[in-house]
């Protein structure tokens, strides 16, 4: 019998439409670890406090994952493709300007920027991919390999980091940005085309302002809480921060058109899901930053041996990215959702016995195992929140997971981060704020470094516990509360136009 012509076949120009904007979506991911490698360079060049080397790393996550709705709603009004351009540019020009950046202050406010365009770029190319695949199947492919390409930038962010510092200075891992933007401005106005979306309502600018400063206000008074210790002042920003955080979700209960629809939390599956998003990117942000500190620090590993060191598990985390859908069909969705959370914490485990004196195997052990884990969540996490829902409400479940994502790489450094310096002050000799510091110290003695090797390894140690334990909660969590049947519903593809989003598509 002969086969009806695929009249929506995807040409060419679909596919090196969606080669062009991988670009950016790679970079976006990958700025949000490239630095894990990189701080303790960073750190012998502009000498930043404990609490300005959390806010270099967290503070693009923050503005990401705080702006990703916002800029969904912006784009459908004026366009994806110009809202891309955009931001294109300005996140290569803050690039340039964290490259170069000559104090602490100057990285956060350059990296905040980044953050900014970030959020301007996720939400805008995955809409734009949406126009060049106009069949569902071949959109539902073209999405996972955007989605592939995203957990990808995560996890190689660390390696390529370090590699580049192998051979240039520490801003260079911020410059490899600008080739790659730069071929995208000059080949996107060639393969893609404008979108915009029917969507009525407005943004509310209040509302923006409420999650923003209330999460940073609040994580700000978490690191000095940390670092300082207890004082008027933290508690004073703390409590100002979570009362703004209250304001914010009381404000979107009573709205029409809310920036984040916390109506959907009413479903288990759904919440379940969004914490699954949340909860590994911070495990995996914190550890990975840690133990770049670990094997270059403490161990005395150069820089392209932690990168090598690190590729391992950044393989097995992007192919299990890949193969997790052939997974889900075997096993099913919530089956593959209590292993990854198991997964994650066994491979976190294996960060116990690490000590001062050694551990490389340990380390590649634990991001291996743990990196499958990374994977399965970071595939699922969109597509469960997604089916959890009416299908008028998935571009908000879709966007709701993506920023779940962004929020927990950023609350990874900034809680569990906080909980390793807060471990450093009190075991260690209390010679300098922070551990580099204290290293860099002269005419210490030989009983004094090792007591500073000792209470940062502590500090790492106490980050793996806690995030293992809290996933084998969640693993727990899952198996007792998400049904059985998760997988019955086919048709949670189609409820979403054919497609499920791996970031904010509204």
């Amino acid at each position: 019998m002969n086969e009806t012509p695929d009249t929506h076949k995807p040409g060419p120009r679909a596919w090196l439409g969606l080669a062009v904007i991988l670009g950016p979506v790679l970079l976006v991911a990958m700025d949000g670890s490239v630095l894990f490698l990189a701080m303790p360079k960073v750190t012998e060049a502009l000498s930043p406090s404990a609490d300005q080397a959390l806010w270099t790393l967290d503070v693009y996550g923050f503005v990401v994952g705080s702006l990703l709705i916002t800029f969904g709603t912006i784009g459908d009004r004026y366009g994806r493709l110009k809202l891309l351009m955009i931001g294109v540019t300005l996140f290569g020009l803050a690039s340039l300007g964290a490259a170069f950046a000559t104090s602490p202050e100057a990285l956060i406010a350059f990296r905040a920027l980044m953050g900014l365009a970030g959020a301007t770029l996720l939400p805008s190319a995955l809409a734009v991919l949406g126009e060049l695949f106009t069949d569902p199947r071949r959109r539902a492919q073209a999405i996972g390999i955007f989605a592939a390409a995203f957990a990808a930038g995560f996890a190689i962010g660390p390696a390529v980091g370090g590699q580049l510092l192998s051979h240039f200075w520490w801003g260079s891992v911020f410059l490899v940005n600008l080739p790659v933007l730069v071929l995208f401005l000059l080949l996107a106005p060639l393969l893609l085309r404008e979108v915009r979306g029917a969507r009525t309502g407005r943004v509310d600018a209040l509302s923006v302002v409420l999650s923003v400063a209330g999460l940073l206000m609040s994580v700000y008074s978490l690191k000095h809480l940390a670092a300082e210790g207890l004082s008027a002042l933290t508690v004073i920003v703390g409590l100002a921060g979570v009362a703004v955080l209250v304001w914010f979700v009381r404000r979107q209960l009573g709205l029409d058109h809310p920036l984040i629809d916390f109506g959907l939390f009413r479903d288990r599956v759904f919440t379940v899901a969004i914490v699954t998003g949340l909860l590994p990117l911070a495990a995996w942000s914190a550890t990975a930053y840690l133990s770049g500190i670990y094997l270059q620090s403490v161990l005395g590993i150069s820089v392209l041996s932690a990168a090598l060191h690190a590729i391992p598990g950044a393989l097995f985390l992007t192919l299990t990215c890949v193969v997790t859908p052939v997974l889900v069909t075997r096993v099913g969705k919530r089956s593959a959702l209590v292993v990854c959370h198991f997964l994650i914490a066994a491979g976190l485990f294996l960060l116990l016995p690490i000590a001062s004196s050694g551990g490389v195997g340990w380390y590649v052990a634990s991001t291996v195992l743990a990196g499958v884990g990374y994977g399965i969540s970071f595939s699922l996490v969109a597509e469960t929140a997604v089916a959890a829902v009416p299908a008028e409400r998935a571009g908000s479940a879709a966007a709701i997971a993506e920023t779940s994502n962004e929020i927990g790489n950023a609350l990874g450094i900034a809680l569990l981060g906080s909980l390793s310096v807060l471990i450093f002050r009190l075991r260690g000799p209390d010679l300098a704020g922070t551990f580099g510091e204290t290293l860099d110290l002269p005419g210490l003695a030989p009983a004094v470094i090792d007591r500073t090797k000792d209470a940062f390894v502590t500090g790492l140690q106490a980050v793996a516990l806690v995030a293992a334990v809290l996933h084998l909660a969640l693993g727990l969590l899952t198996l007792r509360r998400v049904p059985k049947d998760l997988d019955v519903e086919e048709g949670a593809d189609t409820r979403a136009g054919g497609s499920v989003s791996p970031v904010g598509a509204r």
